[in-house]
């Protein structure tokens, strides 16, 4: 947090003044300090290997905390942790005392509820269903409380609207943390239980185990996104013209898509399929894909080998399924006369059909050397009257829906002077809607 604005520092004092008061009780409180003690080096020891090895933060021992201890005592858990860990960062003390002071916050409030719910007597008895209810509280309390403390610091320090700061975080940390919360209990009903802590302590070996592969999916993902970063890269080196096309398509896909239901695995692979579609152009000679003036048909010949470039240089990318399937079709018409196999209607691929509506709507929106940027509502219409000739009907009404609920900001892409010899690109002439 270097060069944090003076509001930001004044917000994490007010947390951290927050979590000093909260403590104030401790005197009086009657807790196992043994108990205290151990939940702080399991947590401290947990948040070494998670934060060095996978990254994120490990929740269960602190949940376990809030359900075994009182509210102070529980706020001591994190502290050690925070105060005494690296972390990814330079630790400068504006950062320590954030990060010991936000678990801190909201584990206490985590166990207020849960201790007000009768949780702990629950535990106790392994008062099952019971004993679902203050801990589900208490998870939803913690939640919140982490949401609320994750807002205020984005809104603050890194200027973010307030609306954006706060949009999402709770939705998406709430199934992560209940699975934690879950785990958490398990620790608590077996440390009160015959058992004892040691059997509690050997909950968290499956945890570990699930959050390796997980850590092991996200760095696969990360691999998958850097493979298909340096393709575009190189795409839009090569090509600048087009510079930033893909990304748009495989935003104009994803909204089309979504609008016709598809689920979040097939929304991913329509992304990739947009943004990857015109890689093939890797293949084909710079002078072409930079020409202002019109194509000769052998030149044009040229061009229409993209897609089969591309999918040839995809073909070994696994993880990208029907995604290939686009890039080789996605300038297939319905008619039949498009390239490269010349495919009628159904034939095409579905995820195809909708790449070419993305890719032709981007292109019309899009100022190139060949052509200017038509509004949005010129572009719809055009779409619309090739709709059932060159377009699917359905992806051309889904992207209208889209842009309707969503709306839509072309970028320019290239200079804003056109050539004068080059004659404006109609949607089904151009071989390569962002050539």
């Amino acid at each position: 947090m270097e060069a944090v604005p003076a509001r930001a520092r004044v917000y994490v004092a007010c947390v951290a003044l927050l979590t000093l008061l909260c403590l104030l009780p401790l005197p009086r409180t009657h807790a196992p300090w043994w108990a205290v003690a151990l939940l702080a080096a399991v947590y401290a020891a947990c948040e070494h290997l998670v934060r060095r090895r996978f990254g994120g933060t490990f929740y269960p021992v602190l949940l376990a905390g809030a359900f075994l201890l009182p509210p102070p005592a529980a706020v001591l858990v994190p502290l050690p942790a925070a105060l005494l860990s690296h972390g990814g960062q330079p630790p400068t003390p504006l950062r320590r005392v954030w990060r010991a002071a936000q678990p801190a916050l909201a584990v206490w409030g985590a166990s207020r509820v849960h201790w007000a719910l009768g949780g702990r007597d629950a535990v106790v008895a392994s008062d099952f269903p019971y004993v679902l209810v203050p801990a589900g509280a208490a998870v939803l309390v913690f939640c919140l409380v982490l949401a609320a403390l994750d807002g205020g610091v984005l809104a603050l320090a890194e200027r973010v609207p307030a609306r954006r700061a706060w949009r999402g975080l709770l939705s998406r940390s709430l199934a992560p943390i209940a699975a934690h919360g879950l785990a958490g209990l398990m620790m608590a009903v077996l440390w009160r239980s015959p058992y004892g802590p040691v059997a509690a302590l050997l909950v968290l070996l499956p945890m570990c185990v699930s959050w390796w592969v997980f850590a092991q999916y996200h760095r696969e993902r990360a691999a998958h996104q850097a493979t298909i970063r340096a393709l575009v890269q190189a795409v839009d080196i090569k090509d600048g013209y087009t510079r930033g096309h893909s990304e748009r398509v495989g935003q104009a896909s994803v909204m089309i898509a979504r609008e016709l239901g598809m689920d979040d695995e097939r929304i991913e692979v329509l992304r990739f399929a947009g943004i990857l579609h015109d890689v093939g152009k890797l293949g084909v000679p710079t002078r072409l894909l930079r020409k202002d003036g019109p194509l000769t048909p052998e030149e044009r010949r040229v061009i229409e080998l993209h897609p089969e470039y591309g999918h040839e240089m995809v073909r070994g990318i696994s993880f990208l399924g029907e995604a290939r399937a686009a890039i080789l079709h996605h300038h297939e018409r319905l008619d039949g006369s498009g390239y490269p196999y010349g495919l009628v209607g159904n034939q095409i691929p579905e995820c195809a059909r909708v790449v070419a509506v993305a890719d032709a709507f981007d292109a019309m929106t899009s100022t190139r050397s060949y052509s200017r940027a038509r509004p949005v509502p010129t572009a719809l219409e055009e779409l619309e009257r090739c709709a059932g000739a060159q377009f699917d009907p359905r992806m051309v009404t889904a992207l209208a829906r889209a842009l309707a609920r969503h709306g839509w900001h072309p970028a320019v892409t290239a200079d804003e002077t056109p050539c004068a010899t080059s004659p404006p690109a109609p949607v089904p002439s151009r071989p390569g809607a962002g050539r």
